[in-house]
Order: structure tokens, then sequence, then C-alpha cells
């Protein structure tokens, strides 16, 4: 009898019912430990969010408690189990990884710019932890493998795991659909996250990653229809005034890497002031607050929202419009706006042209060339491996001379001040030191970033110099996309948040200090409106109609109209066709072919570090030795300087640019 009721015991220890719910619980525990910072900043914030947010952790189980339930149906239990808690626990251990490198934790959106954050790893991690890293990957998948061939099999008949899989998934998925029920009734939950960080310490990270999968796009508005469109085009036309436009009159936009004024920063000291450049400009060129969508990561949605007027906090919560719609259709930009007066239009960036897309987005932003890090010179880059932004001054020159006949927008994105900071000393006698900052950031971390922003100020310092030196009028826009990842909080900003970034308006030709606070897709207008520019439907609504009360709601629905809805605005038509943008502006050409010592060389001019050549479609093993010199590693079987072409390859060896042989024509 003993016998018979230890094996009943032994029987429920081992059912499914039981441990399938603890494994549940144990991976939601984990994720959110993972999710508040846990195993670094104490667990402090974990048990305020169990205490105060019980419904959005029990929604948090039940989301994990439903994707495990399947398991009963399976003969391999445990492999599936196993499989799915692996993913589980590697989608919460990723944000805890993310989180402690930037304030923006792991969204779906993440996974669209996955070779770009594969390609930056070694900006984060030292190689023997990413050595580690795919160790465990491969340990894993070995597991895996294991548990599928030879792992422990279910005995069970067909029709009871078929019983027992309906009445466990319906168990969940009722629970899950109650709680969910009940824990927006109480406010617990919302799809509405107006941060993106709040949401997932309030929410949970189980629930967060669920919305920023299948909350993308924008909502329908209210009140969205043909009418209503017909009634804020008339709005708009009602509002706008015909300005005179400045006659040839550059515009130049520098978005600046993670640039953040040290003054804004409460409790903080530095050796000496790192931005004397940008300080002097703000005592005589307009400036003020910018408030941006994202901190400490997320450049591409303020670039977005500067480019198009459209604000990013419609779309989905960590949604990068640039990977979902702007990927295969135009919309209305600056650069479309300033094209419609016959101007050249430019962008610039010393990072990969991949990078969120770019290479493909800017085509339907209306650019007409693209100089990504690839189509420039060899760049000096920081301990951290990325540009600096020296090099920018020579590219936006080099995109102005490029078309003299016409007036210039170049459009520019840097890199250097990007993150991971070092939180151990990197710098050998930096030329900023941190005498005091808040107790919670590092004080290496801060002195290598301001160090970084100091180059920056050198670089804008020597940015105007070389553009009062020019005999044409030059309107500069400077702004921070975001400010620094060094673990900041609200409480240390002078402003009180985070999402203030600056912006500063600089002229080599008079231009009337306006100072004022702006939302960043409110920029590019006011500079528009600066120069007289008052062409295009949205640089005019925002022009003229923030004083409006639906401005808001009106926004929104020319994003949607625009994006997802009848193009009522434009009378059912799309107003713009993609450019056939070309990447770079510099001609790269082979002038002639040397064999020296029994090596080859391609002489020429303006190659890169990622130029290859190539004879008969065939890519040569290449070396980069300077802007006029190529080695070639494989004899080119020619010794006719005409017969070689030359490709631009990605680090991934995507094909950017090519160059025929003979007549050099460009692809």
């Amino acid at each position: 009898m003993n016998d018979i009721q230890s094996a009943a015991r032994l029987k429920w220890y081992r059912s499914p019912w039981l441990w399938v719910p603890i494994l549940g619980a144990g991976i939601t525990l984990l994720n959110e430990l993972f999710n508040h910072k846990a195993f670094t900043d104490g667990i402090s914030a974990f048990t305020a969010f169990v205490q105060h947010h019980p419904m959005a952790l029990t929604v948090n189980f039940l989301l994990v408690l439903v994707t495990l339930t399947p398991a009963f149906f399976f003969r391999g239990r445990v492999f599936f189990l196993t499989l799915v808690s692996a993913l589980w626990v590697i989608g919460g251990s990723v944000n805890g990884f993310i989180l402690l490198n930037r304030m923006t934790p792991f969204t779906t959106a993440d996974l669209t710019v996955l070779n770009t954050g594969l390609d930056t790893l070694p900006n984060y991690l030292s190689k023997k932890y990413i050595i580690l890293l795919f160790a465990a990957v491969l340990v894993l998948l070995l597991a895996l493998v294991s548990l599928l061939w030879k792992g422990p099999k279910n005995k069970e008949p067909l029709r009871w795991r078929l019983l027992s899989g309906v009445l466990a998934m319906a168990a969940s998925c009722g629970l899950l659909a109650g709680s969910w029920n009940w824990a927006f009734n109480k406010g617990d939950l919302s799809i509405v996250f107006y941060n993106l960080g709040n949401a997932y310490d309030d929410y949970g990270f189980g629930y967060c990653f669920l919305q920023t999968w299948l909350n993308t796009g924008i909502r329908l508005p209210l009140g969205y229809s043909a009418d209503d469109m017909t009634r804020i085009r008339e709005e708009i036309q009602k509002d706008a005034k015909k300005l005179n436009p400045i006659e040839n009159v550059n515009v130049v936009f520098v978005q600046l890497e993670s640039f953040m004024d040290p003054d804004e920063v409460k409790g903080l000291t530095l050796s000496q002031d790192p931005l004397p450049n940008w300080h002097a400009m703000e005592k005589t060129c307009t400036t003020g607050y910018l408030t941006v969508p994202v901190v400490g990561a997320g450049t591409a949605n303020t670039e977005c929202e500067v480019l198009t007027g459209m604000s990013t906090r419609y779309f989905g919560p960590g949604e990068y419009p640039y990977k979902t719609c702007l990927t295969d259709q135009t919309v209305e930009s600056v650069a479309y706006d300033l094209k419609e007066l016959g101007y050249a239009t430019h962008a610039v960036h010393d990072h990969r042209a991949t990078f969120y897309g770019r290479n493909q987005v800017y085509a339907n932003l209306g650019f007409d060339d693209f100089t990504s890090l690839e189509m420039m010179p060899k760049a000096s880059k920081t301990p951290k491996n990325w540009a600096k932004d020296y090099i920018l001054t020579s590219q936006i020159v080099q995109a102005m001379d490029a078309t003299p006949d016409q007036p210039d927008l170049v459009f520019t994105v840097s890199v250097q001040g990007h993150g991971k900071y070092p939180t151990e000393e990197v710098l050998q006698n930096p030329a900023i030191t941190v005498t005091s900052c808040p107790e919670q950031v590092n004080q290496y971390a801060a002195e290598y970033y301001f160090n970084q922003i100091h180059e920056m100020d050198e670089f804008l310092g020597q940015l105007t110099q070389a553009l009062s030196q020019r005999d044409e009028k030059t309107v500069l826009v400077l702004y921070g996309d975001h400010l620094p990842s060094l673990g900041l909080t609200n409480d240390d900003m002078v402003s009180d948040t985070l999402y203030h970034s600056k912006y500063l308006i600089w002229s080599n030709f008079s231009l009337r200090k306006d100072d004022e606070n702006l939302y960043a897709y409110q920029l590019s207008a006011e500079v528009m409106k600066k120069i007289g520019v008052s062409g295009g439907l949205m640089n005019q609504f925002q022009q003229y109609c923030q004083d409006e009360p639906t401005y808001r709601l009106d926004l929104r629905k020319i994003q949607y109209d625009t994006l997802y809805g009848g193009k009522y605005l434009t009378d059912g038509e799309s107003l713009y066709d993609p450019t056939d943008m070309q990447m770079g502006v510099a001609p790269i050409q082979i002038q002639n072919l040397v064999e020296k010592d029994g090596a080859w060389y391609a002489v020429g001019r303006n190659f890169t570090p990622y130029c290859h050549v190539t004879r008969n479609g065939k890519v040569l093993k290449t070396t980069y030795l300077n802007s006029a010199l190529l080695r070639i590693d494989e004899n080119p079987d020619t010794a006719d300087y005409r017969d070689l072409g030359i490709e631009v390859l990605d680090m991934h060896k995507e094909v950017l640019k090519v160059i025929d042989p003979v007549n050099t024509a460009e692809k």
C-alpha cells in the first residue's frame, strides 16, 4: 500500500500540471529581475514592481505559461519546454544587457536591426566575453539537438496528450484573458507607452515586448475621414503665409550623436568647459531645448522627426519607421520640399550605410546622394571604435562643391559620441577630467564621454570656420539626437527631463536670434521659415497650425493619411517618387596600374578602405593604402588599368557602388 502511495505521489510530483506552472513562474521572475536590473542595481525596483503591479506580474506569468503549455501535446515534452524556456531567458537576459548599455529596453524593433547590433557588439563587449557568449550559444544548440535526438519522451497515448493539451491551453488562455481584462480595467496595463522605459518598469518585460510586436504603425485616429482631411487641408491653406525665400542659401543639418550640454546636469563639475564653441554660438544664435522622442538610443527616430515633421510617438512602442513603413514608400521631407526649389540634396553619415537601413530609406526621403563611412577616406576611431567626427567637415564641403550651380541641403549624422562608455580608465592624460558627478554616474564613463563631445565641439569649430570662408550664404542647424546613456535620471537634469536635448541655428550671414523650445518634428519647419520656404503641406502645417486646438490630433491624422490611409490630403496620390540616389559624390577612378617588386598597385583617386578592385566581374583581394593607392594582392591578369573596375563593399560584402572598367560608369 505504501509503495502504491509513494508511486502516486511521485507521479504527481513529476506531473506537468505542477512543474510547467512552476517553470513559467521561474522564467517570469528571472526576466523581471533582468528587466529591473536587480543583478547590478539591487532588488528594490524589482520588489516595488511585485508590490505595486501584481496584476501586471500575473499577466506576464500567464503569457509565459501560454507559450509553455503546447508541451502537453508533444512526445518530446522536455525538448519543447527547454527550447521555449531558452528563448524567454535569452530575451530577458538580452533586455538586461541592453539596459546596462542604453536607456531604451529590448523591443522587436531591435530584431529588425540585428545585423547592426551584431556589428557593434565589439564596441560593448571585450573579445573574451564575445567568445564566451558564442560558446554558450553553441552549448545551448548542442544541448537542444541532444534533447531532440535522445531526450526523454512522453509515453502517454496520443488521445491523452491531445486531451491534456487542449485542457492546458484552454485553462492558461482563459486565465490570461481574464487577468488581461482585469488588469486593463484596474489601469494596471495600457497599450499607450508614453515612455518606453517606464512602461517596461510598470508593465513587465513579456507584456511590453509583445506590444512592440503587435502594436505597430499608427492606429486609426478618431474622426478620420475624407471630409476631415479636407478640413485640415483648408485650415493649412488658410493659415499659411506666403514667405519671401532667401535665394541661394545652403542648409546644413548636423545631428550630433548623444550630444549633451554638461551645464544641464546638476552636481557635475569638469576641469574645463568641453563645449567652448557651442557655448560661444549660443550667445548669438537661435537656440533652445529640443524635445526628442528617445533617450540613450533610437537615433533614427529623432532623425525621422527632423526630416519629415512626423512624430514617432504615434507609431508603435519602440518602432523605427525607418525599418517599417519608410522602407517602401515616400513621404514629404525637408529634402523633397527644398528639391522643389532646385536644391541638391545630400546625406552624410560617418558610419555604415546600412545602419537603420539608411541606404534604402534616404531615397524615399528625397536625397540625391548619400556619403556613408564606406565612401570616405580612412577615418580616425575612438577607443570604442566609432569614427571621429572630424572627417565630416571635408565630407560636407565636398558635397556642397559637387553641385556648384545649385543651393545645397546637406543632412549630416555624426557618430563619435556613441556609447557604450567604458567604466574603467582608457584615456591617458584626457583634456577633460570629471571632478564631481551624480553618484550613480560612473566617473570614468563620464570622463570618456565628455572628452568625446569635446572633440565633437572642436569639429563644430572647424565646420563653422570652413562655412564662414565660403562665398555662399549658409545656415547650419546643430542638435543632439538624444542624451547619453550615463545612468542619469530626470532629477539630475536642470530641465527635469531626459528628453530635452539642445539645438542651435548658426549662419554666416545676418539671421535674427529667436530663442524658443521646439519638438524635434518642428525643427525643420522652423528652419525653413527662417529662410522663407513655405512649400509642402506638412511644412506649412508645422509652421502655422501649432496653435490650433486640434494640432496634435490633426498631426496624427496627417501621418495616418499619408502612410496608412486613403491619402485624402493629396487627392489619393503620392506626391513624391523615390530618388535615384547615388552613393557618394566624389568620383572613384583607377588611373594607372603599376607592378613593383612583384606586387600590383592601382593608382587613382578617392579610394576608400571599402574599395575592392574587380576584373571581369571577379572581386580581387585588395588592400587599402591611401586615397590614391590600392594594393592588389593577387595577379590581375592584365597590365591595362582600363580592364579593372571597383566595387565598394560594406563589412558584410553588400555591394554599395560599382564602377565599371574603361568608361568608369557608376551604378
